[in-house]
């Protein structure tokens, strides 16, 4: 079997249509889009362009979309800069998540607490990583500040009930920040009722470094990056025109396609979970078993090392992983399979298959790799 990349939710190729779009930015249209001469309205122009076009796909107004480096900034610049301009408007100091969030939140908590002393909640989740909209209502308080969850989890897949939680923050008027890395592409982002949505670029087909936090214009906004006051001074710094336009072709694509290729994917999926669970009695899919994103299929395959199955995986031509790219190499187990119950040492057998939105072919060959792989390095009876 020829090499086959299953490893979709760490990064994506970049989309031709998108590097064509970038190009002229990069060469006779690259002017900074502050400067005021002919090559640096071109320039602003663009990004004018980009910012409209964006803001079309996801529902919002094209003012609410700020341009970031990736997922990373976007979801710093949500938690921190929400949760910070509430505490100086209104003495708030407490934020709401899950456990299962992205490094990138649960950090950015944990920053606001040791520097801002703020306090959290952390809501419990189920054994398929869905939280519950009335937990998060019990959470909130009169100082929450921000409610930050993931649309979609990186990890298991799992989707969470965005519309639920958006209604039980509603009633206290607390904004809500979602997290939409891993959804874009898959499922709808516009009308979702949220206050913050980040989008990273590498997700969707378009360059590493390159993300979209959109914020609503009436929700107060602490910037992170201070200086030229570009962004209507939520986020300093010369834009990336070339990384803009590029962003924004490669979220209209994918949403263009995201029906045809949400059921199109899902189906194979299933096929290949159906099978690997036929060939081998250990496997655990892990995440909710509807409730996912259509690309997405993860395992434990109790009795090996995770990282021993990638390898053996390579060796037959399958590239995937063993969970979250920003934790690679951590001897830790995963704390999103440690919140949904696993064991740790079962969580350390973990396997992730993330799969593109052009597959098209049945993946029984990766199904029967994955079965030879566990039973070469499988220590248990």
């Amino acid at each position: 079997m020829a090499s086959l990349y299953l490893d979709n939710a760490a990064t994506t190729a970049v989309r031709p249509e998108v590097l064509e779009a970038m190009l002229p930015y990069w060469t006779h249209a690259f002017g900074n889009p502050s400067s005021h001469h002919e090559v640096g309205e071109e320039a602003a122009r663009a990004l004018a362009d980009a910012r409209a076009r964006v803001a079309e796909v996801i529902g919002m107004r094209a003012g609410d979309v700020i341009f970031t480096s990736g997922g990373t900034e976007g979801n710093n610049l949500a938690v921190k800069g929400i949760a910070v301009a509430a505490r100086l408007a209104r003495g708030a100091r407490h934020v709401v998540t899950t456990p299962l969030e992205h490094e990138s939140i649960l950090e950015s908590v944990a920053a606001l607490e040791r520097v801002h002393e703020f306090t959290s909640t952390r809501v419990p989740v189920d054994a398929y990583g869905r939280v519950s909209p009335d937990a998060v209502a019990a959470a909130l308080r009169d100082d929450t500040a921000l409610v930050s969850v993931g649309y979609a989890n990186n990890e298991v897949g799992t989707v969470q009930d965005v519309a639920g939680i958006v209604a039980a923050a509603r009633e206290r008027r607390i904004p809500v920040h979602l997290d939409a890395v891993q959804a874009a592409g898959w499922l709808p982002l516009a009308g979702l009722g949220v206050d913050a949505l980040t989008i990273a670029g590498h997700k969707v087909g378009a360059p590493k470094g390159t993300g979209v936090l959109a914020v609503r214009g009436r929700i107060p906004l602490e910037p992170l990056l201070h200086g030229g006051g570009q962004e209507r001074g939520r986020r300093s710094g010369t834009e990336n025109v070339a990384g803009a336009v590029g962003l924004a072709a490669a979220l209209e694509l994918a949403e263009r396609e995201r029906e045809e290729s949400a059921a199109r994917v899902r189906a194979l999926r299933d096929a290949f979970i159906a099978r690997v669970a036929a060939l081998v009695p250990t496997a655990r899919l892990t995440g909710h078993p509807s409730a996912r994103l259509p690309a997405s299929a993860s395992f434990t395959f109790a009795g090996t090392s995770g990282e021993a199955v990638l390898l053996e995986l390579e060796r037959r031509g399958v590239v995937s992983s063993s969970g979250s790219a920003c934790a690679a190499g951590s001897d830790e187990p995963s704390h999103v399979l440690i919140a949904l119950g696993i064991a740790p040492a079962v969580a350390q057998t973990a396997v992730r298959f993330t799969f593109p939105h052009d597959l098209s072919a049945s993946l029984d060959a990766v199904a029967d790799a994955v079965a030879a792989s566990v039973a070469a390095v499988h220590s248990g009876p």
